[in-house]
């Protein structure tokens, strides 16, 4: 059995005695979380959430993208969030990360060049900081209040970082 197989059989378990079917897909925080993918985070423990208390939206980075935008304004307009947490780490894999490069792995090995940028990032906090203006100026965006957090990955805390 694969690792895929694995985490079916897991579902059965988890199906097996599974109550919260009734739940509303609004988030009962009007909260939306954005952070990294990264496995050492695991957003919705880090900061208390249960099912149905927040959107959790990870990619690479954590990083305020377009489709990152399109997520939060369908949040908002369609499920009624009102505020965004955003969160990044410490270690993160795309602060270096050598973008041409990785770029220039990807297309070698795939055969096809990449038809986006791979994000990367020289500081954490000021990608960040970046998300935090991205989400402040973005006018479709129906709330603006946002905060941002870097969880540290050696200690399991979060500390606010202003921009």
């Amino acid at each position: 059995m694969g690792k895929i197989d694995d985490l079916i059989a897991n579902n059965a378990a988890y199906a097996s005695s599974f109550e919260l079917g009734a739940l509303e897909p609004a988030p009962t925080l009007r909260v939306a979380v954005v952070a990294c993918m990264d496995a050492r985070l695991d957003p919705a423990k880090a900061l208390g959430l249960n099912e149905g208390d927040a959107h959790v939206m990870r990619n690479a980075g954590g990083s305020i993208t377009e489709d990152m935008l399109r997520s939060l304004a369908v949040s908002q307009w369609m499920l009624g969030t009102e505020e965004v947490v955003l969160v990044h780490h410490t270690g993160c894999g795309m602060e270096g990360l050598p973008e041409q490069a990785a770029a220039q792995r990807v297309q070698g090995e795939s055969g096809t060049p990449l038809p986006f940028s791979l994000g990367a990032f020289d500081s954490a906090e000021d990608d960040l900081r970046e998300g935090l203006r991205k989400v402040r100026d973005c006018p479709y965006l129906r709330s603006h209040q946002v905060r941002g957090f870097m969880y540290e990955v050696e200690t399991g805390r979060v500390r606010e970082v202003q921009a």
